[in-house]
């Protein structure tokens, strides 16, 4: 009996990397272009031969820039809106019609598909990492850094980091590796550090002239964010000059942003059984697919990858 272990697939990450990743391929029948679909899927092949996990979810982005969010912060990836708002986030012409059929493929292939209305892909795997943490080891793949949060040594919960070496040679984020890279000792207080340093890909502007190293001595020497601003409320004389001064500025910031950056651990998802089934559940849909849109290849690579003959 293997040992359990879950991994979260951070889909629309890994889809886009897919996508821009991999060249155009010779379409099937339906005439898609299929190099996301192709790449999404040989990604999951290579990454459920390598780490052999016994629950495996592909979590959604059911709303990708969450109104609550949005109300918090108003730049919050308004950078990203389409020319029409209603259309909502910029997709290549080329990817939006691969990725229903992205979707498709992981339900003929057995792969819990999850997402929530008002919530990011980002907050169902927070949820599902809280919700199974010490139950059994989770790998969060992911190439977005916010995920960093999640962290934690004790539980053996770890982030495969895509955006240098891929699916292949991720960074493997630990406590140590937030340590040596980012000086602070653990998920919180990554996430403690992002809020201060802020980041422009989601439109978090930070706190003026602090960035991570700054951030990180912050937090080293006042345990926490919440720390730090009792340090500053209190007049600790350690905090002075213009970093009092910007702290003071950016209190409005400090009171939403961590709303913002923190991941949910409350979405409804974790009565879905993300077992990965004992067969294959759709062979005929999976043929389907594959002739349909020419991933014969990729497909048959994932079925056997999830489902090994004995």
């Amino acid at each position: 009996m293997a040992e359990p272990r879950l991994l979260l697939l951070d889909s629309a990450s890994l889809y886009f990397r897919a996508f821009y990743g991999v060249p155009a391929r010779e379409p099937g029948p339906s005439g898609m272009p299929t190099n996301a679909l192709a790449g999404f899927l040989d990604m999951i092949a290579t990454l459920v031969t390598r780490y052999r996990p016994t629950h495996l979810a592909a979590c959604w982005d059911d709303d990708w820039r969450p109104q609550w969010r949005v109300e918090a912060i108003p730049t919050y990836k308004s950078h990203r809106v389409a020319e029409d708002p209603a259309e909502g986030e910029e997709v290549p012409d080329e990817l939006s019609p691969q990725v229903p059929v992205i979707a498709e493929a992981l339900e003929v292939l057995g792969i819990a598909r999850l997402g929530a209305a008002h919530y990011e892909a980002d907050d169902v795997i927070g949820t599902l990492a809280h919700h199974y943490r010490g139950q059994m080891p989770i790998d969060v793949v992911t190439g977005d850094r916010d995920l960093f949060q999640l962290v934690d040594d004790a539980s053996r919960t770890r982030v495969l980091y895509t955006a240098r070496g891929g699916v292949r040679e991720p960074d493997v984020v630990t406590e140590a590796f937030l340590a040596e890279k980012y000086g602070v000792p653990d998920g919180p207080a990554y996430l403690d550090m992002s809020v201060l340093r802020g980041d422009t890909s989601d439109g978090l502007p930070g706190v003026a002239g602090i960035g991570e190293k700054t951030a990180a001595k912050l937090i080293a020497a006042h345990g926490s964010l919440a720390g730090i601003r009792e340090a500053v409320d209190s007049g600790d004389p350690a905090i002075k000059g213009a970093q009092r001064t910007r702290l003071e500025a950016a209190t409005a910031y400090l009171d939403a942003a961590p709303l913002v950056v923190r991941v949910a651990e409350d979405v409804p998802v974790t009565d879905a059984d993300v077992t990965i089934p004992a067969e294959l559940p759709d062979p005929a849909g999976m043929s389907r697919i594959a002739v349909e849109h020419n991933v014969s290849g990729s497909l048959g690579r994932v079925a056997s990858a999830l489902y090994p003959e004995d």
